[in-house]
């Protein structure tokens, strides 16, 4: 009997892989896991089979970073991490950031916030009012003022000290409506900057593991810097912008992957990791392009605006070490592929388990 080439067992797996993501999401859990938090897989199949199926309509089919509505961006997000105090942020700044960048990866300006907190019995005032400065900076350096909100109390031990709800509104002044379904074979794709430090940061504060490393969060406002990339190329020919927060970059690769029914070929030599990152995950056993970042951005740019968008993204500061990892291709429909330092090829899937929780 004939052993099957290597062509065909390609052709296989590409197979099974296609008809798997062409099957109704389902959520064969019976309770909610960690894993269901993390962006990956479990996250993904939540959202499809549970919240799309039950709210479903035109402005939220999309799922992308917030909602369209006629010319103004809406966008919410919750924040939960632990420890509420890290190096290079807090809490506080990671809510206003975390949804200024939204309503930027919409290609919005973002205008205004809403903050609602949930507090546990016995959180310290002093601590709320750190929190609350730092937000009322971050509000300040992102040009958003914070309009409206709530606040509820929890019994002690119903919740971990304190956890935020912020939502957002921006104007969409382009004409040009950005979309992880727009990507076309040819197409760059761009990462703003090294990935993975928010996540390690956390991981890291926590004091579990006996690793030191001189590491801060990247959290910080991208409007500014995604308003430079759109302004530096033509309408139309930035495709996507998505911040890569639960997931990393692995999981907004795949989004766009599957959204736009084209590959995305990525080249590991050229993602840019900084050492401590790259060094920690290798201890870890995790990856660094599942790493959640908090500003950091992806961006899908028509090829002939690729080193225009790069040099954009250089003359601001959160952008200096932006570099072109990747390219979109035709085929295979739906994957991301890596090319890797040793000069094969593996795919990139979604993530499965949650190396990270409470990360953001």
């Amino acid at each position: 009997m004939t052993e099957p080439t290597r062509t065909s067992l390609e052709e296989q797996v590409l197979l099974r892989i296609e008809r798997t993501r062409r099957s109704r999401p389902r959520v064969r859990d019976e309770h909610i896991t960690l894993a269901h938090g993390a962006g990956g897989k479990a996250t993904h199949s939540l959202i499809d089979a549970v919240f799309l199926d039950a709210f479903r309509n035109p402005l939220l089919e999309p799922l992308g970073d917030g909602a369209h509505i006629g010319e103004t961006a809406f966008t919410t997000d919750s924040f939960v991490v632990t420890p509420l105090f890290f190096p290079g942020g807090d809490i506080g700044d990671l809510a206003v950031n975390g949804t200024v960048n939204d309503l930027a990866m919409c290609g919005a300006r973002p205008r205004h916030l809403s903050a609602a907190f949930i507090l546990e019995e016995g959180f310290p005032v002093a601590h709320l009012r750190r929190i609350t400065a730092s937000m009322a900076a971050a509000a300040q350096a992102a040009g958003v003022q914070i309009v409206t909100g709530d606040t509820k109390v929890v019994e002690r031990g119903k919740a971990d000290g304190c956890y935020i709800i912020t939502s957002g509104v921006g104007t969409l002044d382009r004409p040009a409506r950005l979309s992880a379904a727009a990507a076309r074979p040819g197409d760059a794709v761009i990462v703003s900057g090294p990935i993975g430090e928010h996540g390690i940061t956390i991981m890291l504060a926590r004091g579990e593991l006996d690793i030191e490393a001189d590491l801060t969060s990247d959290t910080a406002p991208l409007a500014d810097l995604a308003a430079g990339l759109l302004d530096a190329c033509d309408d139309g020919q930035v495709r996507c912008l998505r911040d890569a927060t639960r997931g990393g970059v692995a999981t907004v690769l795949n989004e766009i992957a599957e959204a736009s029914k084209v590959a995305i070929i990525v080249n590991e030599d050229i993602i840019p990791v900084r050492p401590d990152v790259r060094g920690a995950c290798e201890l870890l056993g995790i990856d660094p392009l599942y790493v959640a970042c908090e500003g950091r951005m992806v961006a899908v740019v028509a090829r002939e605006c690729a080193e225009t968008a790069l040099a954009a993204l250089h003359e601001h500061p959160l952008g200096r070490d932006a570099a072109i990892v990747g390219q979109v291709n035709d085929d295979p429909p739906g994957l991301v592929l890596l090319k890797t330092t040793f000069g094969g090829t593996r795919i990139v899937d979604l993530l499965v388990g949650d190396p990270l929780p409470r990360i953001c």
